[in-house]
């Protein structure tokens, strides 16, 4: 029988102390990603297309680990465990990055690097990666826990909770990339390092909060001897430790990582062919096939929001006047701007769709989704007009860039919500956890894609002519203008084809889907 657990401003307190530990690991997170591009061209000296690659490759590892992790986590080791295990990795990847070594040098035309600082920063990123893979799918599933199956405020505490991910996000970009730019790249990854600290101390010392809810199903299997003297408890943790040194020899090889996440998008093609056809009834494959048609909206959509940590970082360093209403800002600082919208635009959204749906227009899943896609696209119509300036020699504006991420956050707002609430809605219910695995997949792929579209516009140094600038200019607006018309194109591909997905859903043509549409 669940306990009466004490609340605070209505809510059970466990979930402050998921609040504030998930913001903070997004705060590590969010600092480190900022910095990652620009400290491995600027200080190491990468080109553009291995620094695009090896981002590429950290990010589709980034989300595809969770899927192990929460598997072990759900099997044997419990929320908790699981959860201060990710944060551990997580602390000692962050302060890991904060050992720089020696800048990069030129010495008669070649580059010379700190081959131990590199192997450092690899190992780094490693258990970073490993970290997030524990920690990120089981504190999300701690909060569901929190709150009875049936209990009301079960949608305003996830909201609350994703509102502690973006501010963490917004102040790592402010503080991280800031002071990593200005001050110095060990003091930015240090900075993302003490705050992930914060976060596993808030979740250890709140542990008492959790009401029991993410303790191991088993304790007595965790004890039991597996390798030598080590019982299954132990065993996961050296596991996780020698998963981290494979992904370590990994990440060293881009081609490996890209190769691998290739591999496995075209394994579950098959196994979703295979299931489609002689698993599911004619009202199952109508539901999977348009739960389908949305996660590759996702993959496009992603695709092209990861251009803000990839080709508009680089744009943004190399190309843009950085000086916002009055501020002198850098590069990395400016990402803040994804979460600022996030947080302003949520609460108008969530009050929107409601109020849409009262008047009967409030618009299905399959054309909000679309939408998302139309205003990814629009997103870089701003870009355009600033590479164009930068073309025609000038120094484009930083009001540019700002309208470019407002467009971008209308369509996240747009997409995304409704998007993952569909793979609960949606998913025959004997395969739902797979399909949740295979979104987070779609998000993983999409950074692969993201560097491959971004190394269109790799340059081996930064721009230091006029004619360097042009040159530069003319490939980011070539990038831009590109994923502009994949944008639209998809969005129009997806309008077209929402009234045939809705029948999919089963949804009547003339009803709006109320219960699929409103915000989650």
């Amino acid at each position: 029988m669940r306990a009466i657990a004490k609340t605070w401003m209505g809510h059970p307190q466990g979930l402050y102390v998921c609040f504030f530990t998930e913001m903070w690991e997004r705060f590590s997170f969010y600092g480190m990603k900022a910095l990652l591009f620009l400290y491995l061209t600027k200080y190491h000296l990468f080109g553009d297309a291995p620094s695009y690659d090896l981002l590429g490759a950290y990010g589709g590892l980034v989300y595809a680990t969770p899927v192990i992790g929460g598997m072990l986590a759900d099997r044997y080791l419990g929320m908790r465990k699981a959860v201060i295990l990710g944060a551990i990795l997580l602390c000692c990847g962050h302060f890991g990055m904060a050992f720089e070594g020696t800048p990069a040098r030129v010495v008669e035309g070649g580059v010379v690097r700190d081959e131990g600082a590199l192997q450092l920063f690899y190992l780094s990123l490693a258990l970073i990666v490993t970290g997030v893979g524990f920690l990120k799918p089981n504190i999300s599933s701690i909060v569901g826990r929190l709150y009875a199956d049936n209990d009301s405020r079960r949608d305003s505490g996830f909201t609350l909770f994703v509102a502690g991910i973006n501010l963490g996000a917004l102040l790592a970009s402010l503080t991280c990339g800031y002071i990593g730019e200005v001050y110095g790249w060990r003091y930015g990854f240090g900075l993302a390092g003490v705050g992930m600290l914060l976060g596993l101390l808030v979740f250890v010392l709140g542990q008492k909060h959790l009401q029991g809810q993410a303790e191991p199903r088993a304790p007595a299997l965790l004890r039991q001897k597996t390798l030598g003297p080590l019982n299954l408890e132990w065993t996961i943790y050296a596991g996780a430790v020698a998963g981290a040194l494979v992904i370590w020899q990994l990440i060293q090889r881009t081609w490996t990582v890209h190769g691998a996440i290739h591999l496995v998008f075209a394994a579950v093609v098959l196994w979703f062919v295979w299931f489609l056809f002689t698993q599911c009834t004619r009202q199952e494959r109508g539901r999977m096939l348009a739960l389908v048609a949305l996660i590759l909206c996702a993959l496009v959509f992603y695709t092209l929001y990861e251009q803000s940590f990839g080709s508009w970082l680089a744009f943004t360093d190399r190309m843009m006047d950085k000086n916002l209403l009055g501020l002198e800002m850098t590069a990395s600082s400016l990402t803040f701007l994804g979460a600022l919208f996030i947080v302003v635009l949520s609460p108008l959204f969530a009050w929107l769709w409601p109020v849409l749906a009262r008047a009967g227009v409030n618009p299905t899943t399959p054309v909000k989704s679309a939408l998302g896609l139309l205003f990814a696209g629009f997103a870089f119509v701003p870009m355009l007009f600033a590479a164009q300036v930068s073309i025609d020699g000038g120094m484009p504006s930083v009001g540019w860039l700002v309208l470019a991420y407002l467009l971008l956050e209308i369509g996240e707002v747009c997409l995304y919500p409704v998007g993952l609430a569909a793979v609960t809605q949606l998913s025959v219910k004997r395969v739902m956890g797979v399909m949740m695995g295979v979104w987070f997949l779609a998000t993983a792929y999409s950074e692969v894609l993201a560097a491959q579209f971004g190394k269109l516009t790799a340059l081996e140094a930064m721009p230091v002519t006029e004619t360097d600038r042009y040159y530069a200019g003319l490939q980011y607006l070539q990038l831009f203008g590109v994923l502009f018309m994949i944008g639209c194109a998809c969005a129009i591909v997806m309008f077209v084809a929402s009234p045939l997905i809705r029948q999919g859903m089963g949804m009547p043509r003339k009803t709006t889907p109320q219960k699929i549409d409103t915000w989650p």
